[in-house]
């Protein structure tokens, strides 16, 4: 919560162009994250390593950073961005939703530092052929990591009517949903498979009364948001990594999570808000029984947001929101 079929890509075009994007919020990340020599990080996302890079430098010597991406083509760029530091980096393909089970796998115990950057990355959306843009004519595929069996093809061509709305709904925040998915469902019955994004979008701007479409952003915008979500159960995978990276913190630990839109930021703003509380017993007790200590302390009383020299340079950073967290030392049992 942030790449694009053809012939084999080299790593120059990998790590150059198709990665040449802009790490958002990097500034803001780095002073939350506060990597210090020596200690150990966790990027579970790291793209094309533009985060990284601020973080491996400040935590040499002597530090560790593991990165981890479900993109080969983002772990191959990785490699080529973050070459001065490679002997004190582990490169992992993963879903960060499986963070402590990596950590296990590697015998770290605990962190110092985890930053998730989450949704779909600049170079995904710009390397048409992996069909997440609504500007290009692509397969319907929206898969981050390739290894993955469920396409956007395979939503859009199996699911009913009322499954594709709710996705559409839910994900979306898509007021036409019903009638996207019954234009979605007739399209198929009468002409067969739906293919690909540009058949997908044609349906939706159908289904879309022509007055909504004249303010607003692209018709086709949420619903294709709606379909990756759900191809990449993006926001299941987002509410367990953000929950085992508050696990998986040495006490004084710190975590900042990236988000792109209200769906992800409301995760994560529950999470910290739960894990920073302490007792919840009834009021009126004469004292407490519960004997819930707070977890962490939220470093970001709101989301902290792109400023204008940013926006201007980085357009995408509009809607990014960034939240972070301490672990504090009376936290859970043991700490």
């Amino acid at each position: 919560m942030r790449g694009k079929i053809g012939a084999q890509k080299s790593s120059e075009d990998v790590s150059g162009m198709r990665f040449a994007h802009k790490p958002v919020l990097l500034r803001e990340t780095i002073a939350v994250l506060n990597p210090q020599p020596g200690e150990i990080f966790v990027d579970c996302t790291v793209g094309g390593g533009g985060h990284s890079r601020e973080i491996a430098a400040r935590i040499m010597p002597g530090g560790r950073l593991i990165a981890i991406d479900r993109d080969e083509d983002a772990l191959q760029a990785a490699r080529e961005n973050l070459a001065p530091w490679l002997d004190a980096i582990t490169f992992v393909k993963r879903n960060f939703a499986d963070l402590q089970a990596v950590l296990a796998e590697l015998a770290v115990p605990a962190v110092d530092g985890v930053l998730l950057d989450v949704g779909v990355s600049s170079h995904q959306l710009d390397e048409d052929e992996r069909g997440f843009s609504y500007h290009a004519d692509a397969r319907l595929d929206m898969r981050m990591d390739k290894d993955s069996q469920v396409t956007a093809r395979d939503l859009v061509n199996g699911l009913t009517a009322p499954e594709l709305a709710r996705i559409i709904r839910d994900f979306g925040d898509e007021l036409w949903a019903q009638r996207i998915a019954r234009f979605i469902v007739a399209r198929r019955e009468k002409e067969g498979p739906i293919e690909t994004t540009g058949q997908l979008v044609e349906i939706i701007k159908a289904a879309i009364p022509a007055r909504a479409r004249r303010h607003g952003p692209h018709p086709a915008r949420r619903t294709f948001q709606a379909l990756r979500i759900a191809v990449n159960d993006e926001l299941g995978a987002l509410e367990k990594a953000v929950h085992e990276a508050l696990d998986c913190l040495h006490p004084g630990g710190r975590l900042a999570v990236i988000t792109f839109h209200s769906l992800e930021d409301r995760i994560v703003k529950k999470i910290l808000a739960n894990a920073a509380a302490g007792c919840v017993c009834p009021p009126g007790l004469p004292q407490c029984v519960c004997g819930k200590k707070p977890l962490v302390k939220i470093l970001t009383g709101k989301p902290v947001r792109a400023q204008a020299a940013e926006l201007a340079d980085n357009p995408r950073a509009r809607s990014a929101k960034l939240r972070a967290a301490v672990k504090v030392l009376n936290g859970r049992k043991g700490e």
